[in-house]
């Protein structure tokens, strides 16, 4: 658009140069100043029109004889100079009326056609043009009105039309102003539709045909039409067409569209080429430095991978929780003489995120292969991981890490996971659909009441009862009373009325009976709130419904607090020590061997995610970390201590869930 206003400005102040030169002048000379007026009405009402790279067309003067209607003629284009459309139509149409013999009739079209197209109405100025394809096949203004014609099928959405007689009128069209608002408008209609290909030649036709002071804008649609393109419709570019497509460009965006695909071997040969073929070319600068990225990103040392680890400060047990697990996996790769040795180097994350950036940007310059955590302030990590094209396995449970690039994966239990796995069990093993829901009003509390919400509503199930109590709080009767009907009196005009009782009946006082209309109650806390909270739903009558719980619930601690009051609860996790496989089994036995005690979830999850790492970076051919990455991304299935890992296209584990229910004093395994 911005290049059509320039170019009408610029003419907006010839036309008036020759008004101001010529006033005084014989008729000859007013009526030249017409036909420029014309032209200056014709550039003002195409403006924003499609093909706006191209410069205001111009016609062959007119050279005629003075002659009635000039006067009319001229109140008219001043009526439409002044904006006043309506008279200005009027006047034109009068004057066509009147004088149908005369040179400008043709140029009375072209402004009523004009005015059409200013109110949308593009059949009626279709029509206009065509009155002088068919009733004035000699007017100077005859290609003007077959262009107009197109217009007016491009502004109504009719591509095909457009295509159609755009490319006719191409073939038979010699004239360089109108074939350049021809390819323009054919581009704009290619790229309308979608062809961005064929959106190039057009572009490029236009572009051979604009003058230096109007290349830029048909360079910008060019550019715009070439970054659509796929790699493939590049090469078949690059190996069919001749000139004038810009194959400088064409060359530098197949290699950026490689580089886009992770492709980055065959994006350096291209760019290489590209540098060497067209070393002056605007792009080169940014190619060369592409390829010095690609060099300093791919770099890694074989078998070498980093772990971020909270080995100090206030979540050092978890951090070194996991770096037991880590070590027991590099035990286990070690005793295989098939493979060359994995050597790990180990970073401390503490619990600040400008240490974890640090920590995360000093194992890029020692070019690990790939990372392992972190286990908090992922974030800040994930970011110098993507940055730096170094595969990264997290241990997290922080929400939409992985959305920060396909170089972050994350191998953790999640609630998503643990909700669906619940509500899973209860709907299509249980025949479960009532439900309530009793939470900590703090973030871990409402983070699974609503995905546990959710979930149920997915499977048609109905959530009866929702309540919530301080987490600070250890009574928690107000809360479970609310949730079954008992904290609030029955309005008198809701009691049913009672039969008259006996003077001896009336001494007696009657409980309220509770409301229990679910089938199960879900209460995601630790352990020991659940120890405390479930004794008192008993209590208040809150029996014979299943009780759910989250991984937090798998502790002895709660069978200690709750005793026959939890039996039969169910709770989901990732690791289950007990669980008779003889992969868990062995784990736990060298385990405890080493350690002197049984592992947890943090330490299996760690070491499966360390195994998965370093047999990825062992296979041989793992020239790039991008081919790590894709491994993680396209062929990774592990089956582990905690079940089968593989991850999804956004990098989240998908794993299959352990369910366990207290019976006794021990938690037993409800997975087929």
């Amino acid at each position: 658009m911005n290049f059509w206003k320039k170019d009408s400005i610029g003419c907006q102040s010839f036309f008036k140069s020759n008004r101001l030169n010529h006033t005084k002048e014989a008729p000859y000379s007013a009526r030249f100043c017409l036909i420029c007026l014309f032209f200056f009405g014709i550039s003002l009402a195409v403006v924003g029109l499609f093909w706006s790279c191209a410069p205001t067309p111009s016609a062959p003067p007119v050279t005629m004889a003075p002659g009635a209607g000039d006067d009319l003629f001229l109140e008219a284009e001043k009526l439409f100079e002044s904006g006043q459309y309506d008279q200005a139509l009027e006047t034109y149409q009068a004057y066509i009326t009147r004088f149908p013999d005369r040179p400008l009739v043709g140029a009375a079209l072209m402004k009523i056609g004009s005015i059409y197209n200013t109110r949308q109405d593009f059949a009626a100025a279709r029509d206009t043009f065509q009155r002088i394809v068919s009733g004035h096949p000699d007017s100077p203004f005859l290609l003007d009105a077959k262009l107009e014609i197109i217009a007016t099928y491009y502004q109504e959405g009719n591509f095909k039309a457009v295509i159609k007689q755009a490319t006719k009128m191409v073939d038979s069209t010699s004239s360089p102003n109108h074939l350049l608002r021809l390819y323009a408008l054919l581009g704009d209609t290619y790229m309308a539709v979608g062809s961005a290909p064929d959106a190039v030649y057009a572009y490029s036709a236009a572009r051979g045909l604009t003058e230096a002071s109007g290349k830029e804008s048909i360079e910008l649609k060019l550019h715009e039409a070439v970054a659509q393109l796929s790699a493939d419709d590049i090469r078949e570019l690059l190996e069919q067409a001749k000139e004038p497509v810009p194959r400088d460009w064409l060359m530098f965006r197949l290699g950026v569209s490689l580089f886009q695909q992770d492709r980055f071997e065959e994006a350096v040969e291209i760019l290489s080429q590209f540098i060497s073929t067209y070393p002056m070319s605007e792009n080169t600068f940014q190619a060369t430095n592409m390829i010095n990225e690609f060099n300093e990103k791919s770099v890694f040392l074989p078998n070498t991978i980093g772990c971020l680890l909270p080995l100090t400060g206030p979540y050092e047990k978890y951090g070194n929780r996991a770096l037991k697990g880590i070590e027991m996996a590099l035990a286990r790769v070690g005793e295989r003489t098939d493979r060359s040795p994995i050597n790990i180097i180990i970073k401390d994350t503490g619990a600040n995120a400008n240490q974890t950036s640090r920590a995360a940007l000093e194992l890029s310059e020692e070019q690990v292969a790939a990372i392992i955590g972190p286990i908090i302030m992922a974030e800040p990590a994930a970011l110098v991981a993507q940055e730096k094209w170094i595969p990264m396995i997290t241990l997290t449970q922080k929400d939409n890490v992985t959305l920060i690039g396909d170089y972050v994966f994350r191998n953790f239990l999640t609630p998503q996971m643990q909700v669906k796995t619940l509500v899973d069990y209860a709907a299509e093993k249980l025949g479960l659909n009532q439900f309530a829901i009793l939470y900590p009003d703090e973030k871990y509390g409402t983070t699974f009441m609503n995905l546990f919400w959710d979930e149920v509503i997915e499977h048609n199930g109905t959530i009866v009862g929702v309540e919530a109590y301080d987490p600070k709080q250890t009574d928690f009767a107000d809360s479970i009373k609310k949730l079954v009907g008992l904290y609030y009196d029955i309005p008198d005009d809701l009691k049913e009325k009672e039969e008259p009782v006996s003077d001896k009946e009336q001494g007696k006082d009657e409980e309220p009976e509770p409301t229990i209309d679910f089938d199960a109650i879900f209460i995601p806390d630790s352990p020991t709130k659940a120890g405390l909270i479930i004794p008192q739903l008993a209590f208040h009558d809150v029996t014979d419904v299943y009780l759910f719980g989250t991984n937090l619930w798998h502790s002895d601690t709660l069978i200690r607090m709750a005793k026959e009051y939890v039996q039969g609860a169910i709770m989901t996790d990732g690791f289950w020590v007990d669980n008779p496989s003889e992969n868990v089994k062995n784990f736990v036995t060298v385990f405890e061997e080493t350690y002197g005690e049984k592992p947890g979830f943090i330490e299996a999850i760690a070491y499966d995610t360390a195994l998965i790492l370093f047999e990825t970076v062992s296979q041989p051919e793992m020239n790039l970390k991008s081919d790590i990455k894709d491994i993680l991304l396209n062929d990774m299935l592990f089956d582990g201590v905690t079940g089968l890992t593989s991850f999804d296209d956004v990098g989240e584990a998908e794993k299959n869930l352990f369910l366990t229910q207290i019976q006794g004093r021990r938690f037993v395994g409800l997975n087929d």
